[in-house]
């Protein structure tokens, strides 16, 4: 039995949650923020790397818009999100996000900026693990209020690997 991604968070956040505010009320909030960044972006790049090397296995080179739509398909599953593809080509792949159960199940906890810190803040490791050639640009979350999250990723300098 395959548990979804949006699962998967659900049942972490029982565990999480009250570790982060017991840290944050120990260490000082933006002392206990940095320490789960840099612990779950360190897990999250892993992931990256793991992920990024299965969609170039046999290849000499990655379509990135192919390989990131297949990431965000599995973060979608279970009605997880809902978006618009705006770019897909081998070198970008942008997306609008327009409805997050992600933000969703946070807002509902009273912990949106706890749900900012342990899903939306690990985009940038696992961007990060695809490569020192990709780049993600995100400039607003639903999980912090907007209408929606804006994704954007560009291979630098449009050279495939």
């Amino acid at each position: 039995m395959s548990i979804s991604v949006i699962e998967r968070a659900k049942i972490q956040a029982q565990v999480l949650v009250p570790l982060v505010k017991a840290l944050q009320a120990e260490l000082g909030e933006a002392r206990a923020d940095a320490l789960v960044r840099k612990a779950l972006g360190d897990l999250y790049r892993g992931f990256g790397e793991e992920f990024w090397k299965a969609q170039n296995k046999d290849k000499s080179e990655t379509d990135l818009g192919k390989a990131v739509s297949s990431a965000f398909k599995t973060y979608a599953s279970d009605g997880a999100l809902a978006y618009d593809v705006i770019e897909q080509t081998a070198d970008a792949f942008a997306i609008d996000v327009t409805r997050c159960a992600y933000a969703e199940f946070y807002k509902a906890l009273g912990e949106p900026e706890l749900g900012f810190l342990m899903v939306c803040s690990s985009d940038f490791a696992i961007a990060e693990g695809f490569g020192p050639d990709i780049r993600l640009t995100r400039t607003q979350t639903i999980m912090q209020g907007a209408p929606q999250c804006n994704f954007r990723y560009r291979r630098d300098g449009g050279a495939s690997r």
